[in-house]
């Protein structure tokens, strides 16, 4: 029953992100909700963890968020470099 209302709740998260996603006014908000929908992914393959119990899904968890973290990083020097007038 927990695990229904866990889901439920991640994919009411990733709804809104992605609402937020294609309608977010400027290219930081969308960076911004990137971001967070990447968090979510990562979420759910931590409960997917539990769920299954099974560390496989832990170690997949570690390196999407390795993954993740440099996309964002790469996402806000482009953003950066918009801004200078450098690109």
């Amino acid at each position: 029953m927990m695990d229904i209302v866990v889901f439920s709740l991640l994919g009411i998260g990733i709804l809104f992100t992605v609402i937020r996603l294609f309608i977010g006014p400027k290219l930081s908000d969308r960076i911004v909700s990137l971001d967070t929908l990447n968090m979510i992914v990562i979420g759910i393959i931590a409960a997917l963890a539990t769920l299954f119990k099974s560390e496989l899904y832990l170690d997949i968890a570690i390196v999407y968020a390795i993954l993740a973290f440099l996309e964002t990083i790469v996402f806000a020097r482009y953003l950066e470099g918009k801004n200078d007038g450098n690109s």
